[in-house]
């Protein structure tokens, strides 16, 4: 099998997880979510240390946000670091840091419908959750239309899953702190602290 120059992961492998992104992306659902019903927005992140990744979750209110809860998990780091296939690596780390956790709306560290095959790792997260996610990003990917995304302050802002882009934008513009979501901005900074 050939081997891919930077990952060690065999070509056909990723070849058949691109595919299966392209698939998933046909279950992601976009629709307008009543914003006056949120009552609680939470974000989540992953940072890495050597062969560790320490997750983050930070809960508040809509739209006051304020932090009803916080939390953070480490665990083993599972997969390489593979551009567009981000939801390999993060996704376990996610998933257990949110479990049994009660929220609106999730704002995850990542891109959603804005990625080349359309399925990045926000909408992977409510896809397996079932629950309403809004990917957040520091910058937009290359090659991926500027219809899947939204400038809002300094992020870029795309549908997870179970949200429209103007729904998903509102949300984010109504907690911006510093050009930022402030839940994720907790969340980022909680996942980089070490004790």
């Amino acid at each position: 099998m050939k081997e891919t120059k930077n990952y060690g992961i065999p070509e056909e492998k990723l070849e058949l997880l691109a595919l299966a992104q392209r698939e998933l992306a046909e279950k992601v659902v976009e629709r307008p979510l009543d914003v006056s019903e949120v009552e609680t927005v939470a974000a989540v992140d992953v940072s890495y240390r050597g062969d560790l990744a320490r997750s983050a979750f930070a809960l508040c209110s809509f739209s006051e946000c304020e932090i009803l809860k916080t939390k953070t998990l480490e665990t083993g780091v599972s997969a390489p670091y593979i551009p567009t296939h981000f939801f390999l690596r993060e996704t376990r780390p996610i998933l257990l840091v949110i479990r049994d956790e009660e929220y609106d709306v999730l704002l995850v560290e990542g891109h959603g419908r804005a990625h080349p095959r359309g399925y990045g790792l926000a909408s992977h997260i409510g896809i397996l959750t079932g629950r309403p996610t809004v990917g957040v990003a520091k910058r937009p990917l290359r090659g991926v239309s500027q219809d899947l995304w939204r400038r809002v302050g300094k992020a870029y802002v795309s549908v997870g899953h179970l949200i429209d882009l103007e729904s998903a934008a509102e949300i984010v513009e109504r907690l911006l702190d510093g050009g930022y979501p402030r839940p994720m901005r907790i969340a980022d900074r909680l996942s980089k602290v070490r004790k």
